[in-house]
């Protein structure tokens, strides 16, 4: 296994070969250098996609698929390069592996990323055109909504691919699965309090979220009825002004940078894109717990030892924001809302295990949900 690229899928003249410029050599061989490299690669397959008709350009990753199909959703993001998103896609791909492995389900890990500004160029011929090529897979990758995509277009790549979840209730599917995703990093957020300050109630607390989206907007819901002090950003005002429109209480920072440097801030839930955490934002962050839905929220290893050093407690992102894969997955086995919200209500309990782990062995909590994410897998390959 590895790269595989898959392009038009009309039959081109033999004659238009392309010239291979240096630059491309070069991006091409960083991208194999990260495939194969032990500690950010180790994948199974790369599917690089691509439909001049439409003008789709996707990558699909399969990182690994012991527990199962590989789940997970797809990104549509205008990249500043191509091989940004290849590295974002093996990134994500690798951090579903370990989210479907600790939240109990039988599948492995990838993801997808369509290149482009959806605002843009999402077409129906585009969608149709990934749902071929996903269905290409023949049930190896099974794909739902992540950032850029919603039910509504789920609807449409099913229409060529019936390996897709998180589609409207009206096809069969579960709606929108942002519902348990903030859900799930509500019971995330509660085991870090119970934690760190032996009361799992956000009662009184001052919990900042940066990106107040999908997922954002119904976690704000959670923290108020459980009486937290509700602090939002986000790049989109409009998204903003909603929230405040809706819930007059909630207050608004300026942005990301005044939000961490907050005077009297408890916790902070990065709910935007990943690399929240690094080198800028850890030391200056007030707040003494992380816990939020954006995926890879550490910018690079070590990271995590920064934030334990500095007494932050860190909720492993792939653990807490599991709810929406959980309910996606359920999907494929007939679709039961409150099996799902009970699947997710359980994120609590393992979320206080692994920091329980993280204190006896010493480690920062990111480490011990790694450990425990590569038991499972090791132990079903190896079954």
């Amino acid at each position: 296994m590895g790269v595989t690229t898959v392009t038009d899928v009309r039959p081109s003249s033999a004659h238009s070969v392309p010239e291979v410029s240096a630059a491309h050599t070069a991006t091409a061989s960083g991208v194999l250098h990260t495939l194969f490299r032990s500690d950010q690669g180790g994948h199974e397959q790369v599917v690089l996609c691509q439909d001049s008709a439409s003008g789709l350009k996707a990558v699909i990753a399969l990182h690994n698929t012991a527990l199962g199909p590989a789940l997970g959703g797809t990104r549509f993001h205008p990249y500043a390069s191509e091989d940004e998103a290849v590295l974002d896609a093996l990134n994500l791909s690798r951090g579903m592996s370990y989210k479907n492995a600790l939240a109990g389900l039988d599948h492995g890990g990838g993801k997808a990323v369509i290149i482009g500004d959806p605002e843009a160029i999402k077409t129906e011929e585009l969608l149709l055109a990934y749902g071929r090529f996903v269905s290409s897979l023949g049930g190896r990758y099974v794909t739902a909504c992540d950032v850029g995509t919603y039910v509504a277009d789920m609807d449409v790549v099913a229409r060529t691919n019936r390996w897709t979840t998180g589609r409207s209730p009206e096809n069969g599917g579960a709606g929108d699965s942002s519902v348990l995703t903030a859900y799930g990093v509500f019971q995330g957020m509660r085991a870090a309090a119970q934690h760190q300050w032996g009361d799992p109630s956000l009662r009184g607390r001052k919990v900042g979220i940066a990106g107040v989206g999908k997922v954002g907007r119904h976690l704000v819901e959670h923290l108020l009825e459980d009486g937290a002090e509700v602090v939002i950003t986000d790049v989109r005002s409009e998204s903003v002004d909603r929230i405040l429109a809706n819930h007059p209480q909630v207050r608004a920072a300026a942005d990301t940078e005044a939000l961490i440097r907050m005077e009297g801030l408890d916790v902070y839930a990065p709910c935007a894109l990943g690399g929240a955490l690094n080198d800028h934002s850890v030391p200056v962050l007030t707040a003494k717990v992380v816990c939020g839905a954006a995926n890879n929220q550490l910018a690079h290893p070590g990271v995590e030892k920064d934030l334990a050093d500095r007494g932050i407690l860190y909720a492993p992102d792939y653990v807490v924001n599991a709810g929406g894969v959980i309910q996606v997955a359920d999907e494929l086995h007939g679709f039961d809302f409150d099996r799902c919200r009970m699947k997710a209500g359980k994120i609590f309990d393992t979320t206080l295990s692994i920091f329980a782990r993280a204190k006896a062995d010493g480690i920062p909590p990111a480490a011990a949900a790694d450990r425990l994410a590569e038991l499972r897998m090791a132990e079903a390959r190896s079954a």
